[in-house]
This record gives structure tokens, sequence and C-alpha cells, in this order.
């Protein structure tokens, strides 16, 4: 009998390894969720299906007391500034356009510097200072049909900004395609750097608020290159709360902002 139970037992043991060898000594186990699974071991996880992609953040030098920024485009790459609004730094008799040059093509603006000189001035200072450069086009809201960008710490509208807010200048603003218009929350002289452009006819459901400062004009085939971009959208999670709307499905990369003035 001893002999037999010393059997069984060498039996048992022989079954014990050869499956802990075959499951590789890790068995694995599903979790509740889509796309995620994981092991006794290393955890491998699956970007959830839907989530648009995201630049990298950008990295930038402090400008510790205000100066104007270089006119030929040679200052240097700031993204953190004083907590007090721009100095004058334009011409407003003069006429001032951006050229963005991105992944999907050329979007140009002209300044309004007869309106709202202030915020156009702000546009030139970071532009200028190459705040801009590397952001990416971070927003898309097809039902207002507007695209958003302007976040270089953070490429979504989360970014804490330049350091400051400026004015607001004007209100009772009616919406169309072509305008260029600064981001806000819902404060009064909330806006700093982030901004949108409009691409559709949508846009006219915030006429009733009417608080964003239109400050440019597309020109060109501008108008057609942020359609193409907004055939790019798709939906973000809904429990994604940087995203409004939905982003992109593959990036979109401002990499240069240029200054003219004629």
């Amino acid at each position: 009998m001893r002999r037999a139970a010393s059997l069984v037992i060498l039996a048992a043991l022989i079954v014990l390894v050869v499956v802990l060898v075959s499951t590789g000594g890790s068995p694995k186990k599903k979790l509740a969720g889509k796309g995620t699974t994981t092991t006794s071991g290393p955890t491998t996880t699956t970007t959830a299906p839907g989530t648009p992609p995201s630049a990298p953040p950008q990295t930038g030098g402090t400008l510790s007391a205000w100066a104007c920024p270089k006119t030929n485009g040679t200052s240097p790459h700031i993204l953190h500034f004083p907590k007090t609004q721009p100095p004058m730094c334009i011409d407003p008799s003069k006429t001032y356009t951006a050229t963005l040059t991105t992944t999907e093509g050329t979007i140009r603006f002209t300044l309004d510097t007869k309106h709202t000189p202030e915020t156009a001035n702000n546009f030139v200072v970071l532009s200028l200072y190459h705040y801009y450069d590397g952001t990416s086009i971070d927003r898309i809201d097809p039902s207002i049909q507007i695209e958003q960008t302007g976040s270089p710490s953070t490429q979504n509208i989360a970014d804490p900004g330049p350091g400051y807010t400026i004015k607001d200048e004007g209100s009772h603003y009616k919406y169309q395609p072509g305008d260029v218009v600064m981001a806000r929350s819902s404060a009064p002289n909330s806006g700093a750097a982030q901004y949108f452009f409009v691409y559709g006819t949508k846009a006219s459901v915030l006429d009733s608020q009417g608080t964003y400062v239109t400050f440019g004009h597309l020109t060109g085939n501008s108008l057609s290159v942020l359609q193409k971009i907004a055939a790019l959208y798709e939906p973000c999670p809904a429990s994604d709360t940087t995203c409004l709307g939905g982003a992109p499905k593959s990036v979109v990369l401002i990499h240069k902002v240029t200054i003219t003035a004629s």
C-alpha cells in the first residue's frame, strides 16, 4: 500500500510539472473592459479603440521681462511669458499675414489690426517667439464646424497657456467660414493663446454668445485645407475631459508660423 501511495504522489507531481511547462508558469486572466488583458507576470495593455493620437508636447524657454520679438523671426523659442498682456509690438496701420505650414497643407490668414489690434498683436508676438511652432490641431468639433489649436505644452485644450490672459476686444460677433477666432473660457478676458478656425456655417450657433473675438480671416485656398482636415475627424471617448467633440485620427502638426507685414 505504501508503494501504491508513493506511485500516486509521483504521478501527480509529473502532471503538475507538465501543466506548468505548457502554460509557461503564468496562466492568463482576462479583465473586464475591451482591449485589455493581463497575466500574473508582465501586463499587456492596448489602447482603447476610438482614441485619436496626440502630438508630443513642446518645450521652450522663459521670457522674464517683456520685450518685442525680432521681426525677422530670429527670436528664441519661448513658451513662458510675464503675467501681463504683451506690449504693442505691431504697427496697426500695416497688414499682417500669418502663414502656417502644416502636415496637410498651407493655411494663410490676414490679421484684423483695425478692429482687434491688441488680439492681432498678441498672435504676432507669440508667433515671432515661435510659441505656435510644433503645435497640433487638437480639436475638431463638427457640431459647430471649428478646428482648435494653440496648445504647445499639452497639445490639448487643457493647456496652461503662455502665463497671461488678454482683454476681449468687442462683442456680438457673428461667425462665418474662414474666420480665425480666439478661444476662451466662459469668463470675460480669459483668452490667451488658443484659437480656432471656422470651416463651416454651423458655427453660427455661437452667434448668440458672440464673445469669441474674431481677429483674422482666411485667404486663398486655406478653407479647403481646413475642410480636408475636418475629414480626419474621430470622436474622443466620453471619459476624455481634455477633448471636446473630437480630434484628427492622424496628427495634424503646424510645423511653423511665419508672419509678414506690408
